[in-house]
């Protein structure tokens, strides 16, 4: 049988009757219908955490290039000074925050902040004015 998603409650069940002796474990493998090789990592995964299910880990995907302090830093550079290019914004982040990023990072983190390039087209219009 393929993967497939097994109860929590199930898993506790078939780990405290074996615990307590109540069962055999053929026969509360033939009672919850899972694979030996499935109870013995549930069982390893209850004495090492005292759970049945693996602690979700709070980090999930790639972290963050920048932080609050260097995209706000970011954005008033923008600000200023719309008619600079990604790499100059690079260099001066780089300079200045000594953070060596890449310029779509920076594009990345403007269009997460907000910034388009239509608003940088507004904003550089204004300036002009």
């Amino acid at each position: 049988m393929g993967n497939r998603k097994i109860s929590p409650d199930l898993k506790l069940a078939a780990v405290r009757l074996h615990k307590r002796g109540i069962l055999t474990t053929r026969e509360i493998l033939e009672c919850v219908g899972f694979s030996r090789r499935t109870f013995l990592r549930i069982c390893k995964l209850y004495r090492e955490t005292g759970d049945v299910v693996k602690p979700r880990s709070e980090y999930i995907g790639q972290p963050r290039a920048l932080n609050i302090e260097d995209v706000a830093y970011l954005t008033e550079l923008v600000q200023h000074c719309p008619d600079w290019f990604l790499d100059e914004l690079a260099g001066l982040v780089q300079r200045n925050h000594f953070i060596s990023l890449h310029y779509t990072t920076i594009h990345c983190e403007l269009h997460h902040a907000g910034i388009s390039l239509k608003k940088l087209r507004k904003v550089a219009k204004e300036c002009n004015e």
